[in-house]
């Protein structure tokens, strides 16, 4: 295998059957004379579900298996785009915060601050610092999540078995440093599948998986940046990390949005067709049907 060549395994299944003239042939059963349609002692208490007939049909309440993953990765895909969408805007709330903070270190220098204002400043980055490490893990967990179903569900669709385990996703994905170059690759490796390309061919992303993985490093970058801002002492240092800060949040919007963009782009290749936008039937009337046989008159004497 050459480097950087990838190679999807094919997905086998094994089907065991006893080979012929291993088991007696059946004998065939004589046929029986028609004796008319069946009777009951009482009348019959089943019939079929009060239901609206539509394509798929799906009965609630009746027993099935386990919801296919192409199937799950529309409803995951939801919430995911929900929660970033959540998240984008508690980090653009958090870059409105920084700048107005770091304007204030700017007006402070000639003339005096009120309270209140500083207050509310402070206030505001507080409420949208917690709130967006909230949503940021949360979404981190829903995209993670709907990321190895999505790679499962291209998998089934293909026939072919990702380059990668789920364990090499969720490795790659999370350690620092490690998934600023595995995430694209992974998003790459994914799109390729949905795509339906050759298994020979190397994946090449798209320029929207390509814009969401320079956010992703830059978003990065700005991270480490602040993280070692923090460290320096003066004045003109904390200014300039409250402006990276809000740099750091604006790259986050970014990084958020592309995401979601991302997420909903690759399922609908993946789950085309939503059950919320299938029609419902419905008998309005019949025409040119033959008349109904009239019933017989029912006796006075029967039960």
């Amino acid at each position: 295998m050459r480097p950087g060549q990838y190679h999807f395994r094919p997905r086998v299944r094994w089907v065991a059957s006893p080979p012929p003239g291993s088991q007696p042939p059946r004998r065939a059963r004589r046929a029986e004379p028609y004796t008319g349609p069946p009777a009951y002692p009482v009348p019959p208490r089943w019939g079929f579900p009060n239901l609206t007939w539509r394509a798929p049909t799906l009965v609630p309440g009746t027993p099935s298996s386990y919801p296919r993953p192409v199937e799950r990765v529309r409803l995951l895909s939801r919430n995911a785009v929900t929660v970033l969408w959540f998240l984008a805007g508690l980090a653009l709330a958090g870059a409105v915060a920084e700048f107005w903070r770091y304007a204030l270190l700017v007006i402070s220098r000639n003339s005096a601050l009120s309270s209140g204002v500083v207050a509310m400043s402070d206030a505001l980055e507080i409420i949208a610092s917690l709130l967006s490490v909230v949503f940021g893990l949360l979404a981190i967990g829903s995209v993670l999540w709907w990321l190895v179903v999505a790679r499962q569900a291209a998998a089934d669709e293909s026939g072919h078995e990702p380059p990668r385990s789920a364990r090499q996703v969720v490795i790659g994905a999370l350690v620092p440093g490690f998934n600023l170059v595995m995430a694209g690759s992974i998003l790459a490796e994914l799109e390729h599948a949905i795509l339906r390309q050759s298994p020979d061919r190397r994946p090449r992303p798209s320029r929207l998986v390509l814009a969401w993985w320079a956010a992703w490093v830059v978003d990065a970058v700005l991270m480490v940046l602040v993280i070692v801002w923090r460290f320096r002492s003066g004045i003109q240092a904390q200014a300039d990390g409250v402006f990276l800060s809000g740099l750091l949040d604006l790259s986050a919007v970014v990084l958020a949005v592309l995401t979601a963009v991302v997420v909903q782009r690759l399922t609908s290749l993946l789950a085309p067709i939503s059950l919320d936008r299938l029609r419902v039937r419905r008998v309005v009337a019949v025409k040119g049907a033959p008349a109904p046989a009239l019933r017989p008159v029912r006796p006075t004497t029967s039960r």
